[in-house]
């Protein structure tokens, strides 16, 4: 993580707002991420993460606010800011009709990158998901599993400098989601930035060098394990629960059982 007096930020957001009408379901975020900073993104279901994620890579406009990627606005600059970023949904929407090498090849033109270095950066990533045997085959025949796999393939191709992951590990069985844990590390040692939205508190806990928790659309607390724990021992589910009103809701389960 390089977070040295001086060094500019890969991900950056300033005042982010999302309104509808009236609602808000982004209040004025705030935040930034480091290069080869992995940072979780936490927050109980509604309380805006994907939301935030959405205006931060430019697929949503926000109401107020700026968001940043290498120093470039998403929204004044997004070619280029867009050109440094990879991104991977919880539900990855791939085309069905194409095969894992043909998408592989689409990606290498979306991006401009040089045909034949894509072409073997592919393979390489389908060897390292297991999907080397399968590229031929349809994405639409693939398990979610699968399809996660592929779109992770696709991200990574023109090795970003900012990842967004949202939810990377569900639906995944306990070997492929290690396998993507060992990959965020060594993506994020290599000095890209790695921006994750998960509900499982023990790989945040585990892998970030920070966490942001947001609940009803605001940042209420953002630090490493031990700036939140504030000198005391809480897990970080203990914490969460605390910020977010959950610790009432485990307190009335707890007594029903």
């Amino acid at each position: 993580m390089d977070q040295r007096p001086g060094a500019a930020p890969m991900i950056e957001a300033a005042g982010l707002q999302k309104r509808y009408g009236d609602t808000f379901a982004v209040r004025g975020v705030d935040l930034t991420v480091y290069p080869g900073e992995i940072v979780g993104f936490l927050g109980p279901n509604g309380a805006g993460k994907t939301t935030t994620i959405k205006m931060l890579i430019g697929l949503l406009r926000p109401s107020a606010g700026t968001a940043r990627i290498g120093g470039f606005d998403i929204q004044a600059e997004p070619l280029k800011a867009k050109a440094l970023l990879g991104y991977v949904p919880d539900q990855p929407y791939l085309p069905e009709k194409l095969t894992a090498r043909e998408y592989i090849e689409l990606i290498a033109g979306l991006y401009q990158l040089d045909l034949r270095e894509a072409r073997q950066r592919g393979e390489d990533l389908l060897r390292l998901f297991g999907l080397e045997e399968r590229g031929d085959e349809l994405l639409g025949g693939y398990s979610h599993g699968m399809r996660q796999k592929a779109a992770l393939t696709g991200a990574l191709l023109h090795q970003p400098r900012a990842f967004f992951l949202d939810e990377p590990t569900v639906g995944l069985d306990p070997r492929s989601a290690r396998l993507i844990k060992d990959m965020l590390r060594q993506v994020a040692g290599r000095g890209t930035s790695v921006f994750m939205s998960t509900h499982i508190l023990e790989i945040a806990e585990r892998m970030c060098d920070r966490v942001f928790i947001i609940n009803q659309g605001a940042i209420v607390a953002a630090g490493t394990l031990e700036d939140l724990r504030a000198g005391g021992d809480a897990t970080l589910e203990d914490i969460f629960l605390s910020l977010t009103g959950g610790s009432e809701e485990a307190a009335i389960a707890e007594a029903l059982t």
